[in-house]
């Protein structure tokens, strides 16, 4: 299968699990009576739900993972397809929670993205920004992979910037339920945030697009230099 074929299967399998998703959200939300899930008692206690959510959220990420890793020849197009996939489903999931529940009302409205280790809170805008990293980054490690070198030691300084953003994204995220994850269980689930910490975002945006920024310049730099044609002798 041609480059261009694959990228497009796994976009559509992100898709259609990025439907997956919002529907298991629609019942479990619909259940507990919080489709807007910033309101009080956000994470209200259901007998062995908690733990089921945790695997099936563990699952969903391994589900992505593999996704990549039959799509890519090499482990850079493989990461690269893993990292479309995440994209895709993440944006595509708030595009048909809207369509089930009509709701986010806008991207600012408060979300819990993720409960491992702890809740993650954050406006709809957050991981739509980093799904939309991702899915540059996948496209062009995944597409371009010839004009790259093989090993990833010539990019370290990139994916060390990389890191470090997504340290201080999972800190934002986080820093809520980090404040208040002394206080016990019961704490965490009746945490609402009041303020999301946009300058720390963004700055750990822009660390995270260091390997875009990598990848762009490699294949600039490996592109075939024009060919002018002869002009014609009179």
């Amino acid at each position: 299968m041609k480059q261009g074929k694959r990228w497009l299967t796994v976009v559509v399998f992100a898709i259609a699990m990025a439907w997956l998703e919002s529907a298991v959200v629609f019942y479990l939300r619909t259940l507990s009576n919080r489709i807007e899930p910033y309101q009080a008692e956000p994470l209200p206690p259901v007998a062995g739900l908690a733990a089921v959510e945790l695997v099936r959220e563990a699952a969903t990420l391994i589900m992505l993972f593999t996704i990549g890793m039959l799509a890519g020849k090499s482990w850079r197009s493989r990461w690269g397809y893993a990292a479309i996939a995440f994209g895709v489903w993440d944006i595509f999931y708030y595009v048909f929670l809207k369509v089930i529940t009509h709701w986010p009302n806008s991207l600012l409205d408060w979300d819990i993205l993720f409960l491992l280790p702890l809740p993650w809170w954050g406006p709809v805008i957050a991981p739509v920004l980093i799904a939309l990293l991702m899915i540059v980054w996948g496209t062009l490690a995944s597409q371009w992979e010839h004009q790259f070198e093989r090993s990833f030691r010539t990019e370290w300084k990139a994916w060390l910037l990389n890191f470090i953003g997504m340290a201080l994204a999972l800190y934002v995220f986080m820093e809520d339920a980090i404040r208040v994850a002394k206080r016990g269980e019961d704490a965490l689930r009746m945490m609402l945030p009041s303020h999301f910490n946009w300058p720390l975002f963004i700055i750990a945006l822009v660390l995270m697009a260091a390997p875009i920024v990598y990848c762009g310049r490699q294949i600039r730099q490996r592109r075939p230099p024009m060919q002018m044609e002869p002009s014609p002798t009179t």
